[in-house]
């Protein structure tokens, strides 16, 4: 149909999630609202993290990212649990069939630096990672949970990172994001005992910043976050998302020096006029596109 074509036409990153994931749904909830969401989408299975989950994770964290339309990102689950970790049933490390030992083990630590690249594509994201956790969140969901930027989970959500009962170090980023999350002593707690916390725990030590006191509460409460960042400049948003997380590894002094040579180049967009006309005009502001 005749001026039809600007509406219709589809990006390839649009293009590229349509045609869909085997272990995620990402969707966009509100047609109207510039946010998407990736769904952990295995719960016969209790949303157990394997190979193809987790070199889908990155695709669609790498496709939003590059998405205009794509403003923020809830990550959610599927089922009655958040995640339950690994899936031992499924073989996630690639093994050697090389008798030599040093080749065996160039081979599993290859493996596990493509998980962590999966994990870590999540915070990588220039767009804000909202978490929405209900039920179990165990083991490599909480390292999932860790690289987002605002976590959130209803009030029957339980934490627990079990891999020192397993014999194994965890080694998706726990160890060195939750630290800076909750804390050195509150981590080692969490790492060395394996106890299960509750969501009310999670929330005093700073692992949630909101508890909802149900799973539907929950659901509407995220995507009420998610909608909210998605209105602000995208601009403003991904530059603070950027500045935080380069400030989180350096020193205040270098932060500093970061933020500044930031904002010299963004104080420069449409937006911080815009914004700045909306509020002498008492009204919201219209950002410009990405």
């Amino acid at each position: 149909m005749a001026g039809g074509g600007d509406r219709d036409r589809v990006s390839p990153e649009e293009a590229e999630l349509r045609r869909g994931f085997k272990t995620l749904s990402v969707t966009q909830p509100d047609p109207s609202a510039s946010f998407y969401e990736v769904r952990l989408n295995r719960p016969a299975h209790l949303n157990a993290l394997t190979p193809e989950t987790f070199a889908e994770i990155p695709l669609a964290m790498s496709l939003l990212d590059r998405l205009p339309t794509a403003r923020a990102v809830l990550l959610s689950a599927s089922g009655p649990h958040f995640c339950a970790g690994i899936d031992l049933s499924s073989p996630s490390l690639p093994s050697s069939p090389s008798p030599d030992p040093a080749a065996a083990a160039d081979g599993l630590r290859r493996g596990i630096l493509e998980m962590q690249a999966a994990v870590t594509a999540i915070e990588r994201c220039r767009k804000p990672v909202v978490a929405a956790v209900h039920g179990a969140c165990v083991g490599g969901g909480v390292e999932v949970v860790a690289a987002c930027d605002v976590r959130c989970c209803s009030a029957d959500a339980t934490f627990v990172l079990r891999e020192v009962d397993m014999a194994i170090v965890a080694d998706l980023g726990a160890l060195q994001r939750l630290p800076r999350i909750v804390g050195y002593g509150n981590a080692a707690d969490l790492a060395l005992t394996g106890r299960r916390i509750t969501a009310m725990e999670a929330k005093e030590m700073g692992l949630v910043t909101r508890v909802f006191g149900s799973k539907k509460e929950l659901d509407a409460g995220v995507a009420k976050i998610a909608k909210e960042i998605s209105e602000k400049s995208a601009w403003a948003v991904m530059g603070t998302k950027a500045v935080l997380l380069r400030s989180r590894d350096i020193t205040v002094e270098q932060g500093l020096e970061h933020v500044a040579t930031w904002n010299a180049s963004m104080l420069r967009s449409n937006d911080l006029e815009e914004a700045i006309k909306a509020f002498l005009e008492k009204r919201k502001p219209v950002f410009s596109k990405l």
